[in-house]
């Protein structure tokens, strides 16, 4: 995943015992950048060509948007890390069937819009600055990294009906540990790197990193959450999606699929029908647990 550490650990552990700001700034831009520009698929062509698509400026950096429909009951939909907002297209298709009108967005660094880097308060502008232009959302649809990163913005301000989420990362302590495994980096980078977070990415919020977990004030949502989680997911545990559960109590069901993996899991029919059923059920109660489906 890191062929350069060999090289880059040496460097980042001498730079913070000498000069940690500039150790966390090199070891942040690491981190945050995709492994890889996901390329858009040929089932995903025809919806791609029909979208709406803008341009903004959001934090100083460009980022392509893609509305679909006639505006009505906007649904967001977040694509994870490394991926592109193409990927949630079976979604965005059967939304749209049903007179929904999605709306999505490329990270930067990702998809179509420039850059090579990316990170959860640039996605947190951005899904802002579309819920300022499309009002709330009936629904959230987000996978992987978008999960973590849909609900640090939804419990900043942005509103939604309901949430759905595709093998979702629910805790951000996950991302540092991979990042810090596949460089072999000690406790010093890492606090370094925290710091730079916190001091100079967002001086503003004191304290932010702690609320990069999904699961980190859940009352904030206040909205019904649907989960669905592979047991034989490689990217991101199922102990990520019941920790979730768990957060957000009597509001949230949790369905554990089998075969369909990280991936699979945005074009599996029977995911998609019944992400479909709860984001088109009449507002009600809505069932609470977990059970288990195969793929």
């Amino acid at each position: 995943m890191y062929p350069m550490a060999p090289l880059i650990r040496p460097v980042l552990h001498t730079m913070a015992r000498i000069a940690p700001g500039p150790a966390g700034r090199l070891a942040f831009h690491l981190f945050v950048r995709p492994l890889g520009r996901a390329k858009l698929r040929p089932a995903e062509r025809a919806l791609r060509t029909a979208a709406r698509t803008e341009r903004l400026r959001v934090r100083g950096r460009e980022v392509v948007t893609y509305a679909w429909g006639e505006g009505g009951r906007p649904v967001l939909l977040v694509h994870g890390w490394s991926s592109r907002a193409s990927r949630l297209t079976p979604f965005a298709e059967a939304l749209l069937a049903r007179g929904y009108s999605p709306v999505a967005f490329d990270a930067p660094g990702h998809g179509e819009s420039p850059g090579r880097a990316s990170n959860i308060v640039e996605y947190r502008a951005v899904i802002r600055e579309l819920h300022a232009r499309h009002g709330d959302f009936h629904a959230v649809v987000a996978h992987s990294f978008g999960v973590l990163a849909a609900l640090f913005a939804l419990r900043d301000g942005v509103r939604t009906g309901r949430f759905v989420g595709l093998g979702g990362v629910g805790s951000f302590d996950l991302l540092l540990a991979g990042f810090r495994t596949g460089l072999g980096l000690d406790d010093r980078v890492v606090r370094c790197m925290r710091e730079y977070v916190e001091q100079r990415l967002v001086p503003e919020e004191p304290g932010v990193w702690d609320r990069f977990g999904a699961d980190h004030d859940p009352d904030a949502l206040g909205a019904p959450v649907l989960l669905f989680h592979d047991e034989d997911d490689d990217m991101v545990p199922l102990v990520q999606a019941r920790a979730l559960a768990r957060a957000h109590g009597d509001r949230a069901r949790l369905v554990v699929t089998r075969g369909l993996g990280h991936r699979r899991i945005l074009t599996d029919p029977d995911v998609l029908a019944g992400a479909m059923d709860f984001l088109t059920a009449a507002p009600a109660g809505e069932p609470s647990g977990e059970r288990v489906t195969t793929g």
